[in-house]
């Protein structure tokens, strides 16, 4: 793997489970003693960081990790509406039913399966996986590749938002009732699933304390 590809996912990771934190500088000379390359590459992964909006510039020279405020949440899901519905509609009209059929089934027990640790890496695991196989149902680059750079964003909210077995366990359901939704063939119904999910986690969300405070509204 190249020197610049592995600086840019290494510190995407570190961004995404906030062990770089907003507003955190990042120095190319740290970065680079830090990750064992040369400046070139970080540079590169920096670059790319900020197309990305995870990182952006700072007075004038470097950059620092991007805040996220409740504003910027309320955005992302406003595009998510509008990107997850179509994808799960079109998931329903062109998917394999018995792949989501088997994907429900595994929802349904979901979570029985939920454990103490923070992170629930097997249930997260799970719905990556749901949101893979509607991506490939739904067969549109274009649409995959705009859902792929919202879906970053939202990974560092889902890191700080309240993940209780209760909501969880509720989440679960509502993703069980979007793949049956799917594996039935129904679009309308995969659209109006998939709204409700959204809208639920959109206010799990907006409960997370470290949310940046809004920008003010200019007079």
């Amino acid at each position: 793997m190249r020197a610049g590809e592995r600086a840019y996912r290494e510190l995407r990771a570190d961004i995404v489970s906030w062990r770089l934190t907003p507003g955190q500088v990042l120095g190319e000379v740290d970065l680079s003693e830090r990750l064992g390359i040369s400046r070139t590459p970080v540079r590169e992964a920096l670059s790319r960081l900020t197309a990305d909006g995870l990182t952006e510039p700072h007075n004038g020279r470097g950059v620092v990790v991007s805040a996220i405020s409740a504003e910027d949440v309320r955005a992302l899901y406003e595009l998510r509406d509008t990107l997850d519905c179509r994808a799960a509609e079109l998931a329903a009209q062109r998917g394999d039913r018995e792949t989501f059929r088997a994907l429900a089934e595994e929802l349904s027990h979901a979570a029985e399966a939920l454990s103490d640790e923070p992170d629930h890496p097997a249930y997260y695991e799970l719905v990556d996986r749901m949101d893979a196989e509607i991506d490939h149902a739904a067969g549109n680059p274009y649409l995959q590749q705009a859902l792929g750079n919202v879906r970053l964003h939202l990974a560092r909210v889902r890191r700080l938002s309240t993940t209780n077995p209760r909501r969880l366990a509720v989440a679960a359901a509502e993703h069980e009732a979007i793949a049956r939704a799917v594996a039935d063939g129904d679009p309308a119904l995969a659209v109006a699933t998939t709204r409700v999910h959204l809208k639920n986690a959109l206010g799990n969300a907006l409960r997370t304390p470290e949310l940046a405070p809004a920008s003010p509204v200019a007079s």
